[in-house]
């Protein structure tokens, strides 16, 4: 029976892993163009932070998808027989989790300033911050991550888990709980809410009609992100929290399996997140599918059209026809 569990939680592993790569890196790639090709989102500070959390998301598609090529090809993930893989992949797995969570709390409380009827506070973010505020949080991240990795060791039958009991204790009581769970849930939920707010009260302001549509598009799409990734981060979070409490060993072979079965679906539910950022976007926002509409027919077609030299008979201007239509999307 436990040998059927693991199977199955294998298996399903396998495709969710394959599927939800699959669609993130797609999802990812188009949000990072949509984000830096497009004029009305250049020198927007939330833009910038979509795509760092783009960027951020896409190399965790290939970290996610080695592990699940590593444990179709022998059986497991590889960390219980090399001691430098078991320290690599858990810490890199933090650093790139915690600064998804907290550029989207970056997004957040920028959205906030940039839109509160204070001039003071919406004078004070700029771009040149948000690059600061950007690499000051990665530099922490990465710091944690390798102290977090070095604590990492194969202890027999539990294989890679954390051997400082100190540090186990810190895992189970601030980092899952605190700093990867509520804290970051807490933070993008009030700004984000906190934003709405301030975005309901816009058209009280003397703000260009373009400024308060972006405004107005970039706050919904980061109430909604953040709803959504709340829903998928708190199951993993918990898992954690209990199974670095009480870690199973692999001869408790039924305990294991389903140990492992559970795992492999509330991963897939942190893949959602990490993979569906632009698909939520793109459902929610009719002004996102006409931007993505815009940058796919209006210029990657047209790039290509050129490249390839499809289209040389036309002697009309693009740049002006592209222009105009990109600002009629603001």
């Amino acid at each position: 029976m436990s040998t059927d569990i693991l199977k199955l939680a294998k298996q399903y592993s396998l495709y969710s892993g394959c599927i939800l790569f699959t669609f993130g890196f797609i999802g990812n790639i188009l949000n990072i163009l949509v984000f830096t090709q497009l004029r009305l989102f250049r020198d927007n500070r939330t833009a910038f932070y979509l795509t760092v959390e783009s960027i951020n998301n896409f190399i965790y598609q290939f970290q996610t998808i080695s592990v699940t090529i590593l444990t179709l090809t022998y059986g497991d993930d590889a960390t219980q027989r090399s001691l430098g893989w078991c320290k690599f992949r858990y810490m890199l797995s933090q650093i790139l989790v915690l600064t998804s969570y907290y550029t989207l709390c970056l997004i957040a409380i920028d959205q906030f300033f940039s839109t509160n009827h204070q001039f003071r506070l919406r004078q004070m973010c700029t771009i040149k911050l948000a690059r600061y505020i950007t690499f000051i949080s990665i530099c922490i991240w990465i710091a944690h991550g390798i102290l977090s990795g070095c604590f990492y060791d194969i202890q027999g039958s539990l294989g890679c888990v954390i051997s400082n009991p100190i540090w186990q204790q810190y895992i189970s009581s601030f980092f899952y709980p605190v700093l990867g769970g509520l804290l970051p849930i807490i933070i993008t939920s009030l700004f984000s809410l906190l934003a709405f707010h301030n975005v309901r009260r816009i058209v009280r302001r003397q703000i260009p009609i373009a400024r308060r549509r972006l405004d107005q598009q970039l706050t919904a799409m980061v109430l909604i992100r953040a709803v959504i990734a709340a829903c998928f981060m708190s199951p993993f979070t918990i898992y954690r929290i209990y199974i670095t409490k009480f870690p199973v060993s692999q001869n408790q072979s039924m305990q294991y399996a389903i140990a492992r079965l559970i795992q492999s679906v509330f991963l897939s539910l942190i893949n959602i997140h990490f993979s569906a950022s632009f698909y939520i976007f793109l459902i929610l926002s009719s002004r996102f599918r006409r931007q993505v509409r815009f940058l796919l027919v209006k210029k990657c077609w047209q790039r290509l059209k050129y490249l390839f030299h499809l289209n040389n008979n036309q002697i009309n201007p693009e740049n002006a026809e592209a222009f105009r239509t990109d600002l009629e999307l603001a």
